[in-house]
């Protein structure tokens, strides 16, 4: 079991930055002292020269990277994006579905129950996030309209029939059928997620109360107030700020939501429940160009400029070009919140919402020895996933 001592490191807490050491035992943290010196044995010792050690990050919500989309229809594909993301901190990543023809989920899903999940050289990869195709017309986005739906029993028993790997589902919460859904994930542990919906405040409150865990890429594609008869009628937007418990997704690439609203996030969620994510399509860590979303034989067309993924229009954004470190460097340099609170958002609070926080999303002694190494301007040089080191450019 090989032993690695971090020194000179300023390590990154849930609390916290403080000075100290770290030591690693095969996969996991073994000791970590503040303050003070680790006073054991070692194979291999780390000068972390005052940069950060931070917990890796943990992508939740990404459909792809590095010219890969999830759904391009290979195991190569499934490693290559994961894989891509992981050289800008990402140790923990949720490859996430597109909506599309049921027959296309359920041959993704034979391949996803293919793939190794803690394939060396890859991201741990945590399970399966299906986005769709249960959603609102009115709220599509960049989502193919030819194929939502309302949720269909027998459809999505289809589903949960062929895998175990699903840990997440966004879906609109006010189409018929989904109390049902919402029940049927609850009853398999699924974290349920509302996402291009057109809900009202009542309807994610009632949503919440059966077991609603979080708000996909909050305000993209979610209903706010609106004028019905005259009368305001409060959306799924003001529900996120009033359920406090509620997660809310912010996809922080300085694109899709404005400087004022990142700070108004965080000044009425707090540093809890927000969780960072990319939301990225292949483009990410990609030049600007013509890429396809979703399949790359049957996916739709979108133009990559301004560091972002746009409708061939223009009149909507699909997805996002972003990257974990982009989010965490944008929203700390966009809002008064202290660095280690931001690197909260995009380590410990995603693995409290998919519930592994008892084994990642925190340097703590006994969890998976996922970390990484980053400097004052988030630029990460160093990443070890389950102890094993995929990158290091330190001198």
């Amino acid at each position: 079991m090989k032993r690695i001592l971090f020194k000179n490191a300023s390590i990154i807490t849930t609390t916290g930055i403080k000075q100290g050491e770290l030591l690693t035992a095969g996969s996991k943290i073994h000791r970590v002292v503040y303050n003070g010196v680790i006073e054991e044995t070692y194979d291999e010792i780390i000068n972390v020269e005052g940069k950060y050690l931070s917990p890796g990050f943990i992508d939740i919500h990404t459909h792809g990277g590095g010219g890969y989309d999830f759904m391009d229809g290979s195991l190569d594909a499934i490693y290559n994006a994961s894989k891509s993301h992981m050289e800008y901190g990402t140790t923990s990543i949720v490859p996430t579905t597109i909506t599309g023809t049921h027959k296309s989920l359920l041959d993704f899903i034979d391949l996803f129950n293919q793939a190794d999940l803690s394939r060396e050289s890859c991201p741990n990869i945590l399970g399966l996030h299906l986005e769709g195709p249960y959603f609102s017309y009115n709220q599509r986005g960049a989502q193919d309209p030819r194929y939502l739906r309302n949720p269909d029993k027998k459809e999505y028993l289809e589903v949960l029939a062929k895998t175990d790997r699903i840990i997440r589902w966004s879906f609109a919460v006010e189409l018929e059928g989904s109390k049902d859904f919402l029940g049927v994930l609850r009853e398999n542990n699924i974290v349920s997620s509302l996402a291009h919906s057109d809900a009202t405040c009542e309807e994610v409150y009632k949503s919440f109360k059966n077991g609603l865990g979080a708000l996909t890429h909050f305000y993209s594609a979610m209903s706010t107030v609106t004028r019905k008869n005259s009368y305001r009628v409060a959306g799924a937007v003001e529900a996120g700020y009033l359920l406090d418990d509620l997660y809310v997704e912010v996809i922080a690439d300085g694109k899709h939501l404005p400087k004022e609203l990142l700070q108004l996030i965080y000044k009425v969620k707090g540093p809890d429940k927000i969780c960072l994510v990319t939301d990225s399509m292949r483009a990410a860590g990609m030049p600007d160009g013509i890429y396809v979303l979703g399949n790359k034989d049957i996916g739709l067309e979108v133009i990559v400029e301004d560091e972002v993924a746009k409708l061939p229009d223009r009149s909507s954004f699909a997805g996002s070009v972003a990257t974990a470190d982009r989010l965490v460097r944008t929203f700390y340099r966009l809002t008064e919140a202290p660095l280690y609170q931001v690197v909260k958002m995009m380590t410990f609070n995603p693995a409290r919402l998919l519930k592994i926080d008892s084994s990642k999303g925190s340097i703590e002694e006994g969890k998976d020895a996922d970390l990484i190494i980053f400097d004052e301007n988030i630029l990460v040089d160093f990443v070890m996933v389950k102890g094993r080191i995929n990158k290091n450019q330190m001198k």
